[in-house]
């Protein structure tokens, strides 16, 4: 595996959950498809949303709760900036923020960047891993997170604690069951340390 191609969400009402994901402005990042597959509580990840403003933070989350998304935190001003959490009507839990905390243009439903943060047990050690299959390492601070250099996803795809990860979307990280989440990358499919299913991208047909 070296590349990561794209991120699928696993929901039981798939029309459902595209309307969402259009309405909150994600559609053309992740794809979703029909799992029956039981999960409670946190699922172990979450999609992180980087906005230019506190405005455009502001209307992508007003966007998601139109569209039935439920509020883990409030979008709140802090040290680091602007932002807060929410959890869509499939469970996916999601971060919008930005750090920047006072607006220089009209409010947007606009982000720069989503990143895709895997919940792991030892994020040097599922570094390693990832790296041992082919993926190249863009940034990394230790053992408190981990991005890798992702240029043929939409969707940047990193590592963080899973009980920080927790801490930091206000959820508690005993969830069980199925991540409700699925990979796609390289040429074969596989399981990582945590649990985190890979499918083999599609082959690529030439015109």
């Amino acid at each position: 595996m070296t590349s990561f191609a794209s991120v699928t969400l696993e929901v039981s009402d798939p029309a459902a959950a595209e309307a969402f994901y259009e309405a909150f402005g994600i559609a053309d990042r992740v794809d979703v498809r029909a799992s029956d597959e039981p999960a409670a509580g946190f699922r172990g990840f979450a999609l992180s949303l980087v906005a230019s403003q506190p405005g455009n933070v502001d209307a992508l989350i007003g966007a998601a709760v139109d569209a039935g998304a439920t509020t883990l935190k409030p979008a709140t001003k802090s040290f680091w900036g602007y932002g807060g959490v929410i959890q869509t009507p499939d469970g996916t839990i999601c971060k919008v923020a930005s750090s920047k905390k006072k607006d220089s243009a009209p409010a947007a439903r606009e982000f720069d960047q989503i990143a895709l943060l895997l919940g792991v047990a030892d994020v040097k050690a599922s570094k390693r891993f990832y790296v041992d299959r082919g993926l190249a390492v863009a940034k990394s601070f230790g053992g408190k997170y981990a991005e890798f250099d992702t240029p043929s996803s939409a969707v940047t795809l990193a590592l963080y604690p899973l009980r920080a990860l927790a801490k930091d979307v206000g959820a508690a990280q005993d969830g069980t069951g199925s991540h409700r989440l699925v990979l796609v990358g390289g040429d074969e499919p596989f399981t990582d340390p945590d649990g985190f299913t890979w499918e083999a991208a599609p082959a690529r047909t030439l015109a």
